[in-house]
């Protein structure tokens, strides 16, 4: 797991400009001191060698992680949460996890955009306007007919016995009147 993760992050750690000369010695000496297992005196002077851009080291440092094995690899990343916490949290590998393990975010096939239209804002506004106008009118023209609203003797008819006794005397009252 954590060597396909490293083989994917590779690339994104090596543009990584965060990562400097000082990090990236920082990480070659946690593996080397506690892990020399995983790196050895040896290799570490060579990842630590200067004279080589920073990109470069790191780039060998990880393909020589990688040839090592899983247990590498995992030390590689708990030096990097370690060490450089907002790069370990960046990386694509633990944005996807974050994402795929958040009870929140729908699933990534399920984040489609619903377009009804492509109108806009302004368009949803003005049909949003008219039928609010229609329904104004209805409602007013009704109560000056027939004195009262029926819009909410029909309502009750949905609703409890209590909400509907009140909505059904209200509209007898307002009949009677």
């Amino acid at each position: 797991i954590f060597q396909d993760q490293l083989a994917e992050d590779s690339t994104f750690l090596k543009a990584d400009h965060r990562l400097d000369t000082e990090l990236v010695d920082k990480l070659i000496l946690q593996l080397n001191r506690i892990y020399p297992q995983i790196l050895t005196d040896k290799e570490a002077s060579r990842f630590r060698n200067l004279d080589v851009p920073t990109s470069v080291r790191l780039g060998e440092l990880l393909t020589h992680l990688q040839s090592k094995g899983e247990e590498a690899c995992r030390e590689f990343y708990r030096a990097l949460h370690l060490h450089v916490e907002e790069v370990y949290y960046s990386l694509p590998t633990r944005l996807r996890l974050r994402d795929s393990l958040d009870p929140l975010r729908y699933p990534q096939n399920l984040q489609q955009k619903h377009v009804l239209n492509d109108q806009g804002p302004s368009f949803f506004i003005g049909c949003f306007g008219i039928v609010l106008g229609l329904a104004l009118i209805y409602y007013y023209g009704e109560a000056k007919l027939t004195g009262g609203s029926r819009a909410l003797g029909m309502a009750a008819l949905g609703l409890k016995k209590k909400a509907q006794e009140v909505l059904i005397w209200y509209t007898e009252e307002t009949l009677k009147k």
